[in-house]
């Protein structure tokens, strides 16, 4: 599987070590997780661990989440997000992700990227299915899903004793 895929604007790569010190700027920036109860990353551990558990899934599968730069300035990293193999609700599947710099929001970049994510589920993985999870109060991740055609599909209680997050959906074309 390749590890960069280049869309109009941007270079979705695979992660790197060095780029520790930007997931945990992202991921522990208050207004990337305003609409996350469990608040931002708050040690350079948690963000050791999640590029750990993003480097393991790329050795394991081939894929995962993306580091995202933007094109016109190479090595500048935006966010981060894709798809990963997921279980959700006793069935494994694959999940969308993305969380971007709030410097890069309103640029339709979220849109590109899943763009991306579908394109590589529904063609060389040949899945039959891409889901997100949502904070209902998301509304701008909400809006990006249904523009990439995701349908909600449910509620999963992920986050008790918070209310539940939305599911949404999408099947590749064909499937039913």
């Amino acid at each position: 599987m390749q590890t960069e895929t280049r869309t109009a604007r941007l270079l979705l790569r695979r992660p790197r070590e060095s780029d520790l010190d930007t997931l945990f700027a992202i991921h522990g920036d208050p207004e990337t997780n305003r609409f996350n109860p469990a608040g931002p990353m708050k040690t350079r551990g948690e963000a050791e661990a999640s590029l750990h558990s993003v480097l393991t899934h790329w050795e394991r599968h081939g894929f995962g989440y993306w580091a995202v730069e933007n094109l016109p300035e190479p090595g500048h990293v935006i966010g981060f997000g894709g798809i990963i193999r997921k279980a959700l609700q006793d069935r494994q599947t694959l999940n969308l992700y993305f969380r971007f710099r709030p410097q890069a929001w309103g640029n339709g970049y979220a849109s590109e990227l899943t763009s991306a994510a579908l394109d590589l589920a529904f063609g060389p993985l040949g899945e039959s299915e891409v889901v997100g999870i949502v904070r209902r109060n998301n509304t701008p991740s909400i809006r990006a899903l249904e523009r990439a055609g995701l349908s909600r599909i449910g509620e999963i209680d992920d986050l008790a004793p918070h209310e539940p997050s939305l599911i949404y959906a999408i099947r590749a074309p064909g499937e039913k």
